[in-house]
């Protein structure tokens, strides 16, 4: 078994090779002059079961193109089976078509990652289930639900009189394995949609006046959802609020929003690596999943179960 990082996410592809106690293989991911993506790999690894580390946060398309790269390399190099491990699947939000001339863009990104080469995917929180059914090669889609309710368990009091509240109706499912898991109440946050990045808030279902509630979403970007959403549960009576997200992708003015919102804290996964103005806000705290990753990475190369990571 070997492990190579591309440049997205170097520290927990550093993280995931310590948990193995596997040195990344050596290779160099570079840019020709005019940004043209150039990967040599510098060790032999013909037979060899590759996993490749890299999502595909921002830069997406330079980051998706390494990975596609890296894969061309491996399977010319006659790589026995090759594995892209991505803790974040960049352009999963368009997963189907919601208009007139759009494009299935997770789709696309899925046919070329198989073109590619790719035998099998393992990925972590996709923003909708269906995803998996767009690969035809194995795709294990990873849940972090255990690592985020042991971390509540950890840092809150009596956490079975916690609230769970998914932000939204698509949500409840994720939020409810979380609220399971910790003997929890559930409330939603019935959300209205204008356009991409833009929401506002409805309605809030379910009683949570007096309780201390926790957002729980796959990722948040600009943080308008959230923090709309964190300010409606305020309003209808919660006496603090908190969230926990999978991926923070937190692009424009995301840091400085959550900062100014009635979010009490922020806890997201390393997936994608924290921006600097992030690791520097007071309300925001990163877990790792490399223990997650790495549990997993292990069963896939022995040929054990990865779901029984979650019974």
């Amino acid at each position: 078994m070997k492990l190579l990082a591309g440049n997205s996410n170097r520290a927990l592809a550093e993280a995931v090779a310590s948990r193995l106690d596997l040195p990344l293989t050596r290779a160099q991911v570079k840019r020709f002059a005019d940004n043209e993506v150039w990967v040599t790999i510098d060790e032999n690894v013909r037979g060899e079961d590759v996993f490749i580390l890299q999502s595909t946060n921002y830069p997406a398309n330079d980051n998706l193109m390494e990975l596609l790269v890296c894969i061309d390399a491996l399977k010319r190099a006659s790589a026995k089976r090759i594995t892209a491990v991505m803790p974040y699947f960049g352009y999963a939000r368009q997963d189907r078509k919601t208009g007139g001339r759009t494009p299935i863009s997770a789709k696309l990104v899925a046919n070329l990652i198989e073109r590619a080469g790719a035998d099998r995917v393992l990925t972590m929180d996709l923003h909708s289930g269906q995803i998996q059914g767009f690969f035809d090669i194995p795709t294990d889609n990873l849940i972090s639900a255990p690592l985020l309710a042991t971390d509540i368990k950890e840092n809150y009091e009596k956490p079975a009189e916690i609230m769970i509240v998914s932000p939204d109706v698509g949500g409840v499912v994720r939020a409810l394995a979380v609220a399971s898991r910790l003997n929890a109440e559930l409330a939603i946050v019935d959300k209205r949609r204008s356009g991409p990045g833009k929401s506002e808030v409805a309605n809030v279902i379910g009683d949570v006046d007096g309780r201390r509630c926790i957002l729980f979403d796959d990722m948040i970007d600009g943080g308008g959802t959230l923090c709309n959403a964190a300010q409606a549960l305020i309003d209808a009576g919660a006496t603090e609020v908190s969230a926990y997200v999978t991926h923070g992708v937190m692009s424009g003015a995301a840091v400085e929003r959550v900062n100014g919102s009635v979010l009490k804290e922020l806890v997201m996964t390393d997936s994608i690596p924290a921006p600097e103005r992030a690791t520097d806000a007071g309300k925001i705290r990163y877990v790792s999943c490399d223990k997650l990753l790495g549990e997993a990475i292990r069963r896939i190369a022995n040929e054990e179960s990865v779901s029984k990571l979650f019974d």
